[in-house]
């Protein structure tokens, strides 16, 4: 009795209390249905869903990262300069001939370190994030000039892009059968079942805790739903070049990020210092070292959208990074996260990041000026952050 009590009154609330989440995936749809008459179905080609990915694959990593420092109610306005500071250290690096992976690891290490400076400041020395990061924002982009000379720093070969925009097949040699890369779908087939098999159990552990859950029919749709946006994905790179490797490194990163965030008491320790900074403190929870860490992981995820950002361009440019923190935090807004903190998901900013790169792909393929993209990009901000205020308000939450 007590089950089936818990699904009719989830069945009541689900589309109400997940709201946020829904619309998210119906604006992608929409955005993508909106451009295809107007880049005569350019938008829907398998080489563009690829180029999607290969050139904003950085904002989806930036994203996860700002996801956590938004949720603690905090901001990094530093990360382009970052990116771009750590791009060309990355790129020096490089060029001594250590390898890729030594350089890749010494960029993450890097950005670790940059954000462990600004967080120190935020969070054992009071000063607001804002103030700090904006300082970053100069400092960080003023050592690029200086360490660049304001000259571009070429890559010595192309093993250093292959990160970016290489594929799986490419590296292991594997070439078309019939009209698809198979290694797209090979990926995609784990990563459901390991996701389906997640969902199960995850689902029979709420019933036995008595935590309210769809109806199990409510369920199985939902996943057979992700199950076919997963398959159609898979398809459009199969069609091209095969499964990108910034897909894999964003896909493991997410999925990092996110158990981390829903299955570890310092995932809980962010939301409850985002939600109620003081009873988090009067409960006993180190904040300022939540805070720390927080800046800390987002300075490793700059270091490595930097990577990723610079293998994208071929080199490392002294003027790099320019507004990637505005993509990043728009993702963020776009994506479910709230103004007020303590509420947001890793799920909910790459599907806000994604909306943000559809938007950018389709005026790029119209050939509408930069200028232009600006213009939409604030005005989405905005209406992003109005409509999280709004729902807020509406909720008795403000």
């Amino acid at each position: 009795m007590g089950d089936k009590i818990i699904h009719a009154f989830d069945t009541k609330t689900l589309i109400k209390n997940n709201l946020r989440n829904y619309s998210m995936f119906i604006m992608l749809a929409l955005i993508m249905i909106v451009f295809a008459p107007l880049t005569n179905g350019t938008n829907w080609n398998a080489r563009n869903f690829t180029n999607i990915f290969f050139q904003y694959g950085y904002v989806l990593i930036l994203a996860i990262g700002m996801v956590q420092v938004i949720v603690i109610r905090g901001i990094d306005l530093s990360v382009g300069s970052v990116c771009a500071f750590v791009g060309a250290v990355s790129a020096m690096i490089y060029n001594t001939g250590v390898g890729m992976p030594v350089t890749l690891l010494a960029s993450i290490a890097l950005g670790v370190v940059i954000g462990g400076f600004q967080g120190v400041w935020i969070a054992y020395a009071r000063i607001p994030a804002f103030i700090v990061t904006l300082a970053g924002m100069l400092l960080f982009r003023g050592l690029t000039y200086i360490v660049t000379n304001v000259n571009p720093v070429s890559l010595k070969d192309a093993g250093y892009s292959k990160l970016s925009t290489g594929t799986l097949d490419e590296a292991l040699g594997i070439g078309r059968i019939g009209s698809y890369y198979p290694t797209a779908f090979i990926a995609a087939a784990l990563v459901l079942a390991v996701f389906f098999i997640a969902g199960f159990i995850g689902r029979r552990r709420k019933i036995a805790n008595e935590f309210a859950v769809a109806p199990l029919p409510l369920f199985i749709a939902k996943l057979a739903i992700i199950g076919l946006l997963a398959l159609g994905l898979a398809e459009r790179f199969a069609g091209y070049r095969g499964l990108p490797n910034v897909v894999i490194v964003l896909g493991v990163t997410i999925f990092i990020f996110h158990f981390i965030l829903n299955n570890t008491v310092f995932g809980r320790y962010v939301y409850a210092v985002g939600g109620n900074p003081r009873s988090a403190k009067l409960s006993g929870i180190n904040s300022e070292w939540i805070t720390f860490v927080v800046f800390c992981v987002m300075g490793g995820l700059t270091g490595l959208a930097a990577v990723v950002s610079t293998g994208y361009m071929n080199s490392a440019l002294p003027q790099a990074g320019n507004l990637f923190e505005l993509d990043a935090i728009a993702a963020c807004y776009i994506g479910g996260v709230s103004a007020g903190g303590g509420i947001g998901t890793v799920i909910g900013v790459i599907v806000g990041g994604l909306v943000m790169s559809a938007i950018n792909n389709g005026m790029s393929l119209m050939n509408l000026g930069t200028h232009f993209q600006y213009v939409v990009k604030a005005l989405i901000l905005l209406l992003a952050v109005f409509y999280d205020i709004y729902t807020r308000r509406k909720a008795g939450l403000d």
